[in-house]
């Protein structure tokens, strides 16, 4: 590492970005004491350490050069995730509601990565403030702290560009303003919006107002902590397709949801992306609520030849039909996105089916969303690519461009894909393997590293939708948090830290 390297920034953002942390854990802080909560000290304890750490970094790194390059930008938001969740375990950890380092260091990571994944055997004997500050952190993570950081740190004399460039990882991302500080406003804005937005209708549908609040935090951030143990099982028809289509909504590219408050529908129709996106979740559940309904209601009941002329078993397929399509599309959005919520334990479901909705696990949304995975726009990319060479086997003169939203791609952007590709399944194969060294079975050791890279939480057999990773092996926990924020990371953020080139003069 050379001595040009601007220590003094690192430390002062990082400062900045600790001050907004204790701002948002003095939250829970206050309700703790209007509820009663025991853990109001635990958690006034340590919001006052994160406001010490934060306001120290902030006195180091006093007169830095306000300049943020390549290097330094990479570094903090690689690291951000680790900081930020060494200081959000201290009220799991302090307050008792878990017992270990591990498990506070696990569900923290877990919170702020979004994926999900508890080591909370029953959550609903966790106090409100415990709750609180799960679904803050998932929230906090779900569009990005530094994202939120970029519109606030102007305030502490610090610039966004490299941070924003850094974080908002991908093929590509989109300015919507000239000035970096406004397009992360208006990000930060429509994720309030929507937030605010699924509250208010959980809140009408029945659900009580601080799980609405929990549960739409973590929704529009695809995250998938619930305040039930049982996910959204527990509530009603209508609060399921509520939660169904908000996280429809967080996998889309958050610019393209901005476009079509402001006016411009068609800047959503044509991105291509979008209609990937949208037709992989359309087709996917059709498919699910066929499988669901023709198994559960004739293949099950062994009733192969159905009497369509009876009205009374009409009534019944129609209610069966609801089930199957309400559960179906709540799935396939929670895999596709990432959520991880449940309606159903789909490890009840055939095994045929199950499959299914773990291989919808390796999708995701949209670029520029909440959601993780490998992304739509990677997966068309991919897809077109293939089809280009399998047509320059045939016609080997031909030359066929690859196009995305009708602009030819460089090849440095296919390249791009290629490579994310090849070490997000590699990736996946060593987290398998020591899984499996740590004793998981080798089926559930691949579907929870998949799970893990992903961010979406839930996996296969005891990791499933009414599983917990509580039993998890402590090597294992340790390894998945890593995997969790390479995962969030997008991989290469994380790797170019291991670049020479990045840190050569």
């Amino acid at each position: 590492m050379t001595k040009t390297f601007n220590w003094k920034i690192v430390s002062r953002t990082y400062g900045a970005l600790l001050l907004i942390e204790a701002l948002f854990m003095a939250v829970p802080t206050v309700v703790a004491y209007l509820y009663g909560d025991p853990d109001g000290g635990a958690f006034a304890v340590s919001t006052l350490i994160t406001l010490i750490a934060g306001a120290i970094a902030m006195r180091v790194g006093r007169n830095a050069q306000r300049k943020v390059s390549e290097r330094e930008g990479y570094l903090i938001v690689a690291l951000v995730w680790i900081v930020f969740s060494l200081f959000g375990m201290l009220p799991f950890y302090l307050s008792g509601a878990l017992d270990t380092v591990t498990d506070s260091w696990f569900e923290t990571m877990a919170g702020f990565s979004t994926m999900g994944a508890t080591v909370i055997p029953n959550v609903e004997i966790m106090s409100h403030a415990i709750l609180l500050w799960r679904a803050i952190c998932q929230w906090l993570g779900g569009m990005g702290i530094i994202v939120l950081s970029v519109a606030i740190l102007p305030m502490f004399g610090l610039g966004g560009m490299q941070l924003y460039a850094a974080e908002v990882t991908g093929v590509s991302y989109e300015k919507l303003s000239p000035r970096i500080t406004d397009t992360a406003r208006l990000l930060w804005g429509t994720y309030v919006f929507l937030t605010v937005l699924e509250t208010l209708v959980l809140k009408f549908f029945g659900m009580d107002l601080f799980d609405s609040i929990c549960h739409s935090m973590a929704t529009i951030a695809t995250g998938g902590f619930s305040t039930k143990n049982t996910s959204l099982m527990f509530y009603s028809p209508a609060i399921q397709y509520t939660v169904a289509a908000f996280m429809l909504l967080s996998g889309v590219n958050f610019a393209q949801i901005i476009y079509f408050m402001k006016g411009k529908p068609e800047k959503m129709y044509h991105d291509e992306e979008t209609r990937w996106y949208v037709g992989a979740v359309l087709i996917c559940t059709v498919v699910l609520t066929l499988g669901l309904f023709v198994y559960y209601t004739w293949i099950e009941t062994a009733d192969y030849l159905p009497r369509l002329l009876d009205h009374n078993l009409i009534r019944g397929y129609a209610v069966h039909m609801e089930w199957a399509f309400r559960n179906a599309f709540f799935t396939t959005c929670a895999a596709i996105t990432s959520t991880g919520f449940a309606s159903a334990d789909y490890m009840l479901w055939p095994k045929l089916i199950w499959v299914f909705v773990f291989l919808m696990m390796f999708t995701g949304g949209a670029s520029g969303s909440t959601a993780g995975g490998i992304k739509w726009v990677r997966i068309a990319i991919f897809a077109k690519n293939a089809y280009a060479e399998m047509y320059r086997r045939i016609h080997p003169n031909a030359v066929l461009p690859i196009r995305f939203n009708g602009r030819p791609l460089s090849q440095t952007v296919t390249n791009n894909v290629m490579a994310f590709l090849f070490f997000y399944v590699v990736i996946i194969i060593l987290a398998t393997f020591v899984f499996i060294a740590c004793g998981i079975s080798p089926g559930e050791a691949f579907a929870t590293a998949v799970s893990g890279m992903g961010n979406v939480g839930e996996s296969l057999g005891q990791y499933g939708p009414a599983g917990n990773y509580a039993n998890f092996p402590l090597v294992a926990k340790w390894v998945m948090t890593l995997v969790m924020l390479i995962g969030r990371l997008e991989i290469f953020t994380v790797l170019l830290l291991f670049s020479p080139v990045l840190w050569r003069k």
